[in-house]
């Protein structure tokens, strides 16, 4: 009986919570989510893994997980019921909720908790509070201190508007000495206080204007813009001035008569047209990978205009569930660009090509994902994904992925899967001539990423700063404003080296144009080495193993994204090139 009215009491109170408004003397939730070292921040354990004690309040449901969505699952968060008695606008004065006896285990784990600067992050109505184990004495070397000390007391300082909770803030005291033996005593109070901050306005304390906003950060922007306005007038410059004097040659090769014409001295991309649109090599992997590139840009792009709208990143998990389901819902997208141009390349088995495509993405960042997490569980850590959570994950594919990426695959091979080709296809490959090294596909490839990279890599370091360090990444203006001009930078310079490629009279154009824009994603890599190494102090197998295994996932979604604007972009100039020079 005393469980069910406990349970019946913890349902009303996630509902105020869900609602966040509350009454008079209305039981408010403390959650404890996690624990772990400061400078690791992906390196986190549950709560109460420490020998901290619970209060004795609700202590029926003290131990029921709060995910709220998939989010959570993913990023390791372990809301477990604190036991401590909260009372909307009642305040409480210093009071003691349990005790600890420490024996020789519970001493080692908390000195070596407070020796790792190890700090845990609680949530009250959902608003984050962070506070700090313990604190290691300074020394007059750099000698190990002999002792640590412990905070034992949570000072609350909640702030209300009328009906709601609009600020939290909590402070650590009363520290002592960790000694084997002892018993520690943990107290807290809570102190209620009027504010005039308006509920919408409440997670702006949270954010970090003079990091966001910094003169740098404007700079790089303007920066980015201005070599996208000289990029595209370059661009358009010398391939208008050589195209213009490619078509005047190629018109007056036309008065000529056949003799004249074959002594003539014809070079250039006109001499490769029956070559130009000759299937790409594995075209089956090349076409998945061309639709889930643009599968990923639609899913970018929405996901930043929502945040914009929606503010997802007031709320934990959000972010992370709102991107999987927004990447499944617009499986369509990959279905349709990559299932036309399968068949526009002559690919029969469009099944399998409609396999390859729906699972290539889910299938790599599994694979890393599995690798990772067999890590943190070996070290007991939060991010583990649950089982369950991997059961969710593969209904997703199988159930939502799959179905809608057949879908767009129909409509796409059935709608643009006819051949539009303004060339005939020879049916013998002519060979390719002998040119410079710089001039292979191979360097083109390695080289177009480099301009890409440069439009983004001072916005690449509040991107990992704010996922890797402790700050909220929340001015997703300049992320929908970075894509544009990653996407106009990459689609230039995509379409120079391409044109680069067939002016040397070398017709493998379909994946040296996905390469040389996908190589930004390499670039990207090398500079989160970079960070890791000089901009962080993480440590341990765990840490650098979630880091760079999630590095790898973020730079292969980069590189998709990149690689398949850059052809499609590239593919729309090289059949205007081509439609616009006579053919005989």
């Amino acid at each position: 009986m005393k469980k069910l009215v406990s349970l019946v009491l913890f349902s009303l109170a996630s509902c105020n919570e869900d609602t966040h408004k509350y009454e008079k003397d209305e039981h408010v939730q403390l959650w404890m989510n996690t624990v772990g070292p400061y400078h690791n921040r992906q390196e986190t354990y549950e709560y109460f893994s420490l020998p901290f004690c619970k209060g004795d309040e609700h202590e029926n449901v003290g131990k029921v997980r709060h995910h709220h969505n998939i989010g959570d699952a993913l990023q390791g968060v372990e809301l477990v019921h604190s036991g401590l008695d909260m009372k909307y606008k009642t305040d409480i004065s210093s009071r003691k909720y349990c005790q600890v006896t420490l024996d020789k285990s519970k001493l080692d784990q908390l000195v070596y908790a407070v020796e790792h600067h190890y700090w845990y992050q609680m949530y009250i109505d959902d608003l984050p509070v962070w506070g700090v184990v313990g604190e290691i004495p300074k020394t007059d070397d750099d000698k190990k201190p002999d002792h640590f000390y412990i905070w034992t007391h949570k000072k609350f300082e909640i702030g209300y508007n009328g009906d709601r909770i609009v600020d939290v803030s909590m402070t650590s005291e009363n520290k002592i000495k960790l000694t084997e033996g002892m018993e520690i005593p943990f107290t807290y109070e809570v102190i209620w206080t009027e504010s005039n901050v308006e509920f919408s306005k409440r997670y702006d304390k949270y954010l970090d204007p003079s990091f966001f906003q910094h003169r740098i950060h404007w700079f790089s922007l303007f920066n980015s813009f201005m070599m996208v306005l000289f990029l595209v007038g370059l661009v358009s410059m010398i391939l208008m001035r050589t195209l213009r004097k490619d078509y005047a040659r190629y018109s007056k090769e036309e008065e000529l008569d056949d003799l004249e014409r074959d002594l003539g001295d014809e070079y250039g991309w006109k001499q490769i047209h029956g070559d130009v649109f000759r299937p790409a090599n594995q075209r089956m992997l090349f076409c998945s990978l061309i639709g889930t590139g643009a599968q990923i840009c639609a899913t970018v792009t929405v996901v930043v205009l929502l945040v914009i709208m929606g503010h997802l990143y007031t709320e934990h998990g959000e972010m992370v569930s709102t991107g999987l389901f927004t990447y499944a819902v617009l499986a369509p997208v990959n279905g349709y660009v990559g299932g036309g141009l399968y068949a526009r390349m002559g690919g029969v088995t469009w099944i399998k090509q409609m396999f390859c495509s729906a699972f290539l993405l889910p299938v790599l960042v599994s694979g890393t994902a599995l690798a990772v997490n067999f890590i943190a569980i070996s070290y007991h850590a939060s991010r583990a994904i649950p089982f369950t959570t991997m059961l969710a994950l593969i209904a997703l594919a199988g159930f939502v992925i799959f179905p809608l990426t057949l879908v767009g695959t129909v409509i796409g091979k059935n709608i643009s899967g006819a051949p539009n080709f303004p060339c005939r296809v020879n049916a013998v490959p002519r060979p390719i001539p002998e040119k410079r090294w710089f001039m292979e596909p191979f360097m083109i490839s390695i080289l177009g990423g480099i301009l890409p990279f440069g439009s983004i890599f001072i916005e690449m370091y509040f991107i990992l700063t704010s996922f890797w360090a402790y700050k909220i990444y929340y001015v997703y203006g300049f992320i929908l404003l970075v894509l544009g001009i990653l996407s106009t930078v990459t689609i230039c310079v995509t379409i120079v080296c391409t044109y680069f490629l067939l002016n040397s009279e070398d017709y493998r154009w379909h994946w040296t144009s996905f390469l040389s824009a996908a190589s930004t994603a390499g670039y990207v890599y090398i500079y989160s080495i970079y960070y890791f190494f000089f901009k962080t102090r993480m440590y341990g197998l765990f840490q650098t193993a979630f880091y760079f295994g999630y590095m790898a996932m973020f730079c292969l979604g980069l590189g998709l994204m990149c690689g398949g604007l850059g052809y499609l972009g590239t593919s729309l100039f090289v059949h205007k090139i081509y439609t616009y020079v006579k053919i005989d």
